[in-house]
């Protein structure tokens, strides 16, 4: 397996684009495919290139032969290819039979009680008509559940956090908003750890992760909430002729041990 029409002189050095610290993309990825050092902390190769958001980690590889890189499931586009791992393509159906296994949660963050519209909003993303939006996105939906409608004034709702979350967010806002023009909800995308300190310092109302909370972070006060459950996909140039990969190479490549096309053959 190598890259298409490389020859003996072409470079086929990896290029390995990794999200910034912070990202709940790039915890969940690193624990999933042990990019781990003995201690167990991050070991993401020092030569690995940084984007800040899921929008430039797609543009950064679709602008790359050699680059190796990860999204959200729910992110890709056919501007990069996606890897098989262990044989069994990235795919909602394919997490649900159990085959993919590099999936993680999709969470929401609170802190005490959130207000009538934030409360409603999040009602609204949790019962069957919100999970739907959830499943027709290409995410795994969570057990909806159907509670009171709850009769808001006009206000506005102020949700912040993983850019891995914000398409799914910004979807459940649509349908949401169409049943109350009255309500706004604003969704500044960042990171999941940018989100969850913002909500326990309460410049917002919700907060989105793509991780699990850390202790630190519960410990301040704030819950979360499992909106949906997501794969992890290793994507790469549609160049690039490779179409399988096993959870080790994945994790030697991102921690450097692997620095070459060809030594993937």
């Amino acid at each position: 397996m190598f890259l298409a029409g490389c020859t003996g002189k072409e470079n086929t050095s990896i290029t390995v684009i990794s999200r910034e610290e912070g990202s709940g993309t790039r915890s969940a990825f690193v624990e999933l495919f042990e990019v781990l050092d003995e201690n167990k902390n991050d070991n993401t190769t020092v030569r690995a290139e940084i984007t800040n958001n899921t929008a430039v980690m797609l543009a950064s590889v679709a602008g790359n032969k050699n680059a190796a890189g990860y999204v959200s499931l729910g992110s890709l586009n056919d501007t990069v290819k996606a890897l098989k791992i262990e044989g069994f393509e990235a795919s909602a159906a394919a997490i649900t039979r159990g085959d993919y296994k590099i999936s993680r949660p999709f969470l929401i963050a609170i802190k005490d009680q959130p207000s009538p519209a934030a409360e409603d909003f999040i009602n609204f993303i949790l019962s069957a008509e919100g999970q739907e939006v959830v499943a027709g996105n290409g995410y795994l939906p969570v057990a909806s559940r159907e509670v009171p409608k709850i009769r808001l004034a006009p206000s506005t709702v102020k949700i912040a956090g993983s850019s891995s979350v914000s398409p799914l967010m910004e979807k459940l806002r649509e349908a949401y908003i169409k049943k109350n023009p009255d309500i706004d909800i604003e969704i500044q995308q960042s990171d999941s750890s940018t989100g969850m300190n913002a909500v326990i310092s309460g410049i917002c109302d919700i907060g989105m992760s793509s991780r699990e909370l850390k202790s630190s972070e519960s410990e301040k006060g704030i819950g979360s909430i499992m909106i949906a459950v997501d794969g992890i996909a290793v994507i790469v140039n549609p160049e690039n002729s490779l179409e399988n990969l096993s959870r080790r190479q994945v994790g030697d490549i991102f921690s450097g041990k692997a620095g070459d096309w060809k030594e993937l053959k």
